[in-house]
């Protein structure tokens, strides 16, 4: 994947930020997503600004592929109501996906601390 510019990464950020006052204020009806703690983690957008891809999380757990598609499903009003809000040429078009960093992280974590793992990393420390 390549690297996003300085242009991306700001007008990812104030999507990301947009979004986030949008669904924690209760702007989007939908309870899949006002029953749950719904935490935006990143909005990439295209080079040319004219899309984002909006990742989003649970805190506290819950169906996470089911407000990613409430969110979806709601994606034009977010869109509308986020044209509001920020200052871009154009307003990009939203889709939500779910993060799955974390768990990736855990994993990870998770095969560190097997007892084989540790003692291998702690062999070659000795070299």
């Amino acid at each position: 994947m390549k690297a996003q510019s300085q242009r991306q990464l700001r007008a990812g950020e104030l999507v990301r930020r947009a979004v986030s006052d949008i669904i924690r204020e209760g702007r989007v009806h939908d309870p899949h997503v006002n029953t749950a703690a719904v935490t935006i983690t990143e909005a990439r957008t295209s080079p040319d600004l004219r899309h984002a891809t909006v990742y989003v999380d649970l805190l506290g757990g819950g169906d996470r592929n089911a407000v990613a598609e409430a969110l979806n499903h709601a994606s034009g009003f977010i869109q509308r109501e986020l044209g509001k809000q920020i200052e871009l040429k154009f307003t990009p078009k939203l889709r939500f996906a779910v993060d799955d960093r974390i768990e990736d992280v855990a994993q990870v974590d998770a095969v560190l601390d097997r007892p084989k793992v540790k003692r291998d990393l702690d062999d070659e420390g000795e070299d």
